[in-house]
């Protein structure tokens, strides 16, 4: 829970300084938190990867031959599944409202709360983010990223909507908490078991460096597309034993 607690911690705080500061930042601060969150992801995404592979050169070689194939049957499956066709149609709706805000609308409030609420849940990190945390002890990096990007996003959007944005912290702790409680809960212990945790963390590292390509740019990835692949990496090892 410790990295849903930091996500809905950076929501408020980025609220209350929106709130405070009406003057935006400027685009060297913006840039220089893109590439720090970059390289910090960069960094945890791989050594989450590198701590999940054990044993001999070709075992390890198994194991990454696993992680590329979990990841290219992931991908396949949320193609079909359109699962990031409908976070863009999320993403959408979202630049709809927010084009359309107006200062004087009396139901900006409730509009904001129901666009941040949209945007912050359905965020594709948050879902990698939860799992990985319930799954590794302490890995809230994922979640950590995203509360300082979220953070920055409603700085912005309370300038728009009003407080009303702060209130999207709330469901954010109620969809992530459950997934997080839920896989720590009842996945873990059932991976754990079958010697199936490292395969998942090993798919989760790549998936968790591969927002770091679309944090810095130099990339645009269809990560909901990739969720699919935290289900066949233990499915795919526990075939091959």
């Amino acid at each position: 829970m410790f990295g849903t607690i930091l996500n809905v911690a950076g929501i408020l705080l980025g609220g209350i300084v929106g709130l405070l500061r009406r003057k935006p930042l400027s685009p060297a601060t913006e840039s220089f938190f893109k590439v720090m969150l970059g390289a910090f992801t960069v960094f945890y995404g791989l050594r989450l990867t590198w701590l999940s592979l054990d044993g001999s050169f070709f075992r390890i070689l198994k194991q990454l031959f696993i992680a590329v194939l979990a990841l290219t049957l992931g991908r396949l499956v949320g193609c079909l599944l359109g699962l990031q066709k409908m976070s863009n149609h999320l993403g959408r709706d979202a630049r709809r409202r927010i084009a359309a805000a107006n200062p004087g609308d009396p139901q900006r409030a409730s509009e904001g709360f129901k666009t941040c609420a949209a945007l912050f849940c359905v965020a594709p990190l948050g879902v990698l983010g939860a799992i990985q945390n319930a799954l590794v002890p302490g890995y809230f990096y994922p979640l950590a990223v995203k509360a300082v990007m979220e953070g920055l996003a409603t700085m912005g959007f309370v300038r728009l909507f009003g407080w009303g944005v702060l209130l999207s912290a709330l469901p954010v702790l109620a969809v992530q908490g459950t997934l997080a409680l839920g896989c720590a809960q009842f996945l873990k212990p059932f991976l754990e078991a079958r010697g199936l945790v490292n395969p998942v963390n090993a798919v989760g590292g790549l998936l968790v460096f591969c927002v770091a390509l679309v944090i810095i740019g130099l990339k645009k990835i269809e990560l909901a597309n990739y969720l699919p692949s935290l289900i066949f990496a233990p499915l795919i090892a526990w075939f091959w034993k």
